[in-house]
């Protein structure tokens, strides 16, 4: 694990620690390094109205944005027990308005070890904002 992960993992384990999820009491954890070089995260927030949360990766990109940052170049995301906690379809899109297809997402169950995927193969067959001359 390079100090760059090591120092991610740390991000999104402390702030998945305080994750909002008393109704499925599955805190998960998300840490970007953005284009500034600098680590932003966040965590999940469950209502009671269950549409209405944010998952983990929303979080970070919100505090990546509210930061000035535009560009994720890598993130992290961790979650409980062995199996890696690979960021939901709504995430993966939202992670693919900021970041290229080749960045490297790791996904982590803090038990086990950790998957490496780019965003591409995360998500094949992307729209993104190029598709709409951006």
């Amino acid at each position: 694990m390079t100090d760059t992960d090591k120092s991610l993992f740390a991000a999104a384990e402390a702030i998945r620690a305080k994750a909002y999820a008393p109704y499925s009491n599955f805190q998960v954890g998300a840490a970007i390094l953005a284009d500034d070089g600098k680590i932003y995260s966040g965590c999940n927030i469950e209502n009671a109205a269950y549409p209405q949360g944010n998952c983990a990766e929303t979080s970070a990109i919100a505090a990546m944005i509210a930061g000035g940052a535009r560009r994720i170049t890598r993130i992290y995301v961790t979650g409980p027990g062995a199996n890696p906690v690979t960021p939901c379809g709504g995430c993966r899109q939202r992670i693919r308005e900021f970041a290229d297809l080749d960045v490297e997402v790791i996904s982590h169950g803090v038990d086990g070890a950790p998957l490496v995927q780019t965003l591409g193969q995360l998500l094949p067959h992307s729209f993104g904002p190029e598709f709409l001359g951006k």
